[in-house]
């Protein structure tokens, strides 16, 4: 069973470090009972949660492994996808923005990512977007909770379009939506990025999709053409199966949205109690 090895409070709640039971040098990041992050030191490329799998997977497809990427995440908690990034593509360049400060010092204290060239800095996700180089990144990562809800101001089409003019021409822009039930808020987001982007899909478990459980979908959006057919193939594959939707499929499922202004923005839905970012077992 797991074991709480770290309790601490930190400036926005209440962390906790849990070891993995299968995995010696795992650790699950919870933030007021909620799992952000799941890390393994001794194997950056395990990607535990099935959000961050399919994430994973966008990094895969976007270039060959050996080329090093130029990848903005806002949201830090335990910089699982950064480790990844910079395992696989070793001299990316990797900025992890992350606005709580208390939170920085405990993981890279007790989680420590050396050597791996991951800068953390610590500010608001929307505040340092704005001072991004227009077209300086090739992978935007949206990944930001306060406390288990997405902050109404990094959910607009205003926040979109400073995401899209930080990507570079074939640059991509990936956000973890969380939602369940009707999906609304999701459907929200995906039709911004419809709006925004040229080619936009999505990633989710068929559950979440058909609105049978509250889970995480992956929404991803470029200027430039989506490696769907490669996502459909990892998807299929992967121990989290996942439907991908694109193309008619993506507007179908948008079709009845209204992109959100920063006047009508609103944080992500509270996940239902005991919802750990994870499938259920």
């Amino acid at each position: 069973m797991a074991r709480a090895v770290v309790d601490a409070e930190v400036d926005h709640g209440y962390a906790q470090l849990l070891g993995d039971p299968d995995r010696p040098q795992g650790w699950t990041l919870l933030l007021d009972g909620t799992a952000q992050s799941h890390v393994d030191l001794d194997d950056p490329t395990h990607l535990e949660f099935e959000y961050v799998r399919r994430l994973g997977h966008v990094v895969d497809l976007m270039a060959p492994q050996a080329v090093p990427q130029r990848v903005l995440h806002l949201g830090g908690g335990a910089w699982t996808l950064a480790r990844y990034v910079a395992t696989t593509r070793p001299r990316s360049t990797q900025q992890v923005i992350e606005v709580d400060a208390a939170l920085v010092d405990l993981v890279s204290s007790r989680l420590p990512a050396d050597g791996l060239g991951i800068d953390v800095v610590v500010g608001d996700a929307r505040a340092m977007l704005t001072r991004a180089v227009p077209g300086s990144v090739d992978l935007l990562v949206l990944d930001v909770f306060a406390g288990a809800r997405t902050p109404a101001h990094l959910t607009s089409t205003q926040f979109l379009e400073s995401a899209a003019a930080a990507l570079a021409p074939d640059g991509v822009y990936a956000a973890n939506v969380a939602d369940g039930g009707d999906l609304r808020f999701a459907r929200s987001q995906v039709a911004a990025a419809v709006a925004r982007f040229t080619d936009v899909a999505v990633l989710a478990s068929p559950d979440v999709l058909h609105g049978r459980r509250f889970g995480n979908l992956v929404l991803i959006g470029s200027a430039a053409e989506l490696p769907v057919d490669g996502l459909v193939r990892r998807a299929a594959g992967d121990p989290f199966p996942a439907t991908v939707l694109a193309g008619d499929d993506v507007r179908r499922f948008a079709a009845d949205a209204c992109p959100p202004s920063d006047r009508a923005a609103t944080p992500s839905p509270l996940p239902p109690p005991g919802f750990f970012g994870r499938p259920p077992a």
